[in-house]
């Protein structure tokens, strides 16, 4: 007898074998037909797999996120069915599921167009209307390889020669159409009616640009209908935030084609730019670090030493000078072990905390280039703090506190915090990995704040805390980090003299909370649609007149603002520009600014001035000093 356990406890029993399904229909004709998989002893199966021991089994429906993955991955497969009809002669090659979607890779004689996109959905959306049941065979290696070289699948006997192993692989049969995939898949296409695809791009075989270039049909795919229209919805807000649109509508900043993967500042840009970079100045100095700058081009025997020369090279610009090889720094941290090597140092110095604004440059593959987002070279809010072993997890604590301090300043609540644990290529021992991972896990704990663990995902010298913020959106963005390292000390000898009158070598934390500045910058663009805080606005306010007789007057507001807040980098100018005032204030308005002040006659009789907040709000008619108290309040708030 065969006793399939259920989530709620309860047993059923079986004469023999039984598939997923079946136990569905054992249950009842509503649970079999939203059957997409079963999770059995943990692990997810189809639900045509047969269960031929006693077992625990979760039935896996549109409801649970792993089955609107599966929907998701089975409409990959989709479009190999409805591309193979339509242009039959295109080549597939991979079709996984990604956050929130899907997407395909293909090899095709000629670049896809949108009017494709629209006829590929087309298609899918007819194939679906079949309600067509999609066919599981596990099948022997020798006759995959027949099936796909009669079919001319080059791509699939290539994925074929990476699994030297397999002996048995799974095809799922779409009709006519064949796609190998280890599953699970839906049993039917009546589980994909909701779905969309989205946008094409270009791609590369295996990811590298050495390869050939192929086409990328993105899609989503989503359980009902509302959830489909909430992800568009939020794709299209995402679209109107994007910060490359704002960053050319607001004349923040561009990129260009003669220095790609790096960032052209425009004024009001570099403003913001300058902004953050104060306020983390500050942070450092209030923090107890040691401002610091290091060189940026470092010799190959140093990033030896480090171990990135062996296996961080491909990701580094190099290069040759007097018979020496040189690398543009990709991180910062071997230079601030040089500084701390200046002189004897000892352990009543440590915690020593170092702070630097430190431009890096990373060899990144054009493809995978973004905006602000993604650049070769950028700059970031880069610390390292050289300690004891027993005060890590004090370390650890204070600047995840003060980490929280500051996304509260620029208007981010929601963390998630993640511990990526070792991984295989790493350097170090296991017990210094034991120590480090302890630290990390301890530290937390005493923040009391919850965390999820990353198996594997540690940096190769050293585990660490990813912090992960959520935008607007509800979109997530890494951008802090404290990693616990004790090998790159004794890679370079790094020592300090101990209380016992030995040398010991300090632990090194790599710490970051923006990160890369161009990116995070980028992310508060776009979290706040480009209409920044009062504080990081790069011009607060524009005074304005109507006519030419208040001139002297709009002069004289921005000669006593300025004066009253000068300690704020406050950026107010007067607009006296012989235009219409309500082309100016439009004009204003398009650009964001955080508040318009208009000066009239009245205004001018009366020392007042009438004020408007962005967003269109009329605040009414204030005194000047009224309005700098409002300003200052403001900017006091970080509102």
């Amino acid at each position: 007898m065969l006793k399939i356990t259920l989530p709620d406890g309860s047993v059923r029993e079986f004469d023999g074998p039984v598939t997923i399904m079946q136990v569905a229909q054992s249950i009842g004709a509503g649970l079999a037909k939203n059957t997409v998989a079963g999770r059995v002893n943990g692990r997810l199966l189809d639900a045509c797999d047969v269960i031929a021991q006693d077992a625990t089994l979760q039935i896996i429906t549109p409801k649970d996120q792993e089955g609107v993955d599966i929907i998701r991955h089975s409409c990959a497969h989709l479009i190999g069915h409805a591309v193979k009809q339509l242009y039959p002669t295109a080549k597939m090659v991979i079709g996984p599921v990604i956050e929130e979607g899907f997407y395909y890779d293909i090899s095709y004689e000629r670049p896809f167009t949108p009017e494709d996109v629209a006829a590929i959905e087309a298609r899918m959306k007819e194939l679906i209307a079949q309600d067509y049941d999609v066919v599981k065979k596990m099948t022997p290696r020798a006759e995959v390889i027949k099936v796909f070289e009669e079919r001319g699948e080059a791509y699939k006997l290539r994925l074929v020669e990476d699994m030297p192993n397999e002996t048995q692989m799974g095809l799922y049969y779409h009709q006519e159409y064949v796609d190998m995939c280890r599953g699970p898949h839906v049993p039917n296409t009546r589980f994909l009616k909701v779905f969309k695809l989205t946008k094409l791009a270009g791609a590369y075989w295996r990811g590298d640009a050495k390869n050939e270039q192929l086409q990328r049909i993105y899609g989503t795919a989503w359980a009902d209908k509302k959830d489909l229209q909430a992800y568009i919805t939020r794709i299209e807000e995402a679209e109107k935030r994007d910060h490359r649109k704002l960053g050319r509508e607001l004349n923040l900043f561009h990129i260009d084609e003669h220095s790609p993967g790096t960032v052209f500042w425009h004024a009001k840009g570099w403003q913001i730019w300058q902004e953050v970079e104060q306020y983390m100045r500050r942070v450092y100095r209030d923090n107890g670090y040691l401002e610091v700058k290091g060189p940026q081009i470092l010799d190959r025997t140093l990033w030896e030493k480090t171990g990135h020369w062996d296996k961080y090279r491909d990701n580094m610009f190099t290069t040759e000078s007097e018979k020496h090889d040189f690398a543009l720094k990709p991180m910062n941290c071997p230079g601030h072990i040089l500084i701390f090597k200046q002189g004897i140092k000892s352990y009543r110095e440590l915690p020593l905390r170092m702070g630097e604004f430190g431009q890096c440059h990373r060899n990144e593959p054009t493809g995978g280039l973004h905006g602000i987002m993604r650049v070769r070279a950028f700059t970031q809010d880069d610390g390292h703090i050289f300690c004891m072993e027993d005060q890590v997890q004090q370390e650890v604590l204070n600047f995840t506190r003060l980490l929280q301090k500051v996304y509260q300043d620029f208007g981010f609540t929601d963390i998630i915090y993640k511990v990526a644990t070792r991984p295989e290529a790493r350097i170090g021992s296991d017990e210094s990995w034991d120590k480090a991972e302890a630290a990390l896990f301890d530290s937390l704990k005493a923040s009391g704040c919850e965390y999820q663990v990353a198996v594997g995902d540690g940096a190769f010298y050293g585990p660490k805390i990813e912090y992960t913020l959520k935008d607007a959106l509800g979109r997530q963005w890494q951008c802090g980090t404290i990693q616990v390292d004790f090998s790159m000390p004794e890679r370079l000898d790094a020592e300090y003299v101990g209380e016992d009158g030995n040398r010991h070598r300090p632990v090194m934390l790599h710490r970051a909370i923006v990160g890369s500045m161009e990116r995070f910058i980028g992310i508060l663009i776009e979290q706040h649609a480009g209409a920044l805080p009062v504080w990081l606005a790069p011009q607060q306010v524009a005074v304005l007149n109507i006519t030419d007789a208040q001139s002297d007057y709009v002069q004289e507001i921005v000669a006593k603002v300025q004066k009253v807040l000068p300690d704020h980098a406050l950026k107010i100018a007067a607009d006296l520009r012989n235009e219409k005032i309500t082309y100016k204030i439009r004009e204003h308005a398009l650009q964001k600014l955080p508040y318009i002040l208009v000066a009239g006659d009245k205004e001018k009789a009366a020392g007042t001035v009438a004020v408007r907040a962005r967003g269109n709000k009329d605040l009414g008619v204030m005194s000047v000093q009224a309005f700098i108290d409002l300003l200052a309040q403001d900017i006091a708030n970080k509102a």
